[in-house]
This record gives C-alpha cells, structure tokens and sequence, in this order.
C-alpha cells in the first residue's frame, strides 16, 4: 500500500501525519510520499512552522518559498524514520489540491492522508477547500484528520 500525506508546513499537518503513523498497520504500507505544495503564485514564502526555531529566518533575498516547503517535508518524512516502509518526499508546484490528487495519480497511491484546519479563515474554511477537493476527486480513500490538544497528547 503506498499512502500520499500532505503536509502544508503548518503543525496541524505534522500532527496529522503523526495521527495517521498512529492508526495505521506498518505491514501494510510499502511505502509513504510525503508532498508539500507551493503556489506559483503565492505572495508569502511557504510557511513553515515545523523545522524549528535553530534555522535561521531567510533575508529578503533568500526567501525560497521551494526550500521552506523541502524543509517542512523532511520534518514530516522523519516522523516516519524508522517505521518499516520507503519514505520519499516531494515538492510540487500549483494548486494544492490538484497537486495532492496528481501525486497520488502519479504513484497509484492507494490512500492519501492529509489534515484539516491547517491554513485558512477557520478550519471549516480548510476543509471546505483543499481537504474537500481532494476528498471528492482523489482517485483512492483519503483519510482526513483533524488535530486537536487531545490528539496531540496521544501522537506527540
């Protein structure tokens, strides 16, 4: 079973990643994407809130919105170091949607796991948006979690 999960640089997403670890059988996945998407046109960098406070904030002229997304994947992609199967990453470029759902097509990926409420006016606006686009035109299940203080303790 090869699983897609989408991260957004957000907490919300490391922690889904961690809720789907969690409640998924390891024996069963052969092998894990985890795929980060940056908007062409995005008129902020990537925001990542996962790889720490020791990494040093960009200047204006080393903004990569490419490097803030690989270094958001790469804390995700270590949640599953050590688990059992394959762990690539990967960095698209458009629609966060469409590019969740191309990756899953592109590896005939059998489930795709990715959080609400990580960006957005609230998190009915998230999940109204890209969790719901992605639910309604994945080409396989997609498992969509929601973070909460609860589920942070358990997964932490």
């Amino acid at each position: 079973m090869h699983v897609i999960v989408a991260t957004d640089g957000s907490r919300a997403s490391l922690v889904g990643a961690r809720q789907f670890k969690w409640i998924a059988d390891s024996r069963e996945i052969t092998a894990v994407t985890v795929v980060a998407v940056v908007s062409p046109y995005a008129a902020v960098p990537f925001a990542d809130e996962l790889s720490g406070p020791d990494r040093p904030a960009p200047g204006i002229a080393e903004l990569s919105f490419v490097e803030e997304a690989r270094a958001a994947v790469e804390v995700v992609a270590a949640e599953f170091a050590g688990w059992g199967p394959t762990i690539r990453t990967e960095v698209r470029s458009g629609s966060p949607a469409t590019e969740i759902i191309r990756a899953a097509e592109d590896v005939d990926a059998d489930l795709i796991s990715l959080a609400s409420g990580s960006r957005g006016l609230t998190r009915t606006v998230l999940l109204g948006s890209t969790a719901s686009r992605v639910q309604h035109s994945a080409p396989c299940p997609v498992l969509v979690t929601r973070p909460t203080p609860r589920s942070e303790r358990v997964t932490g």
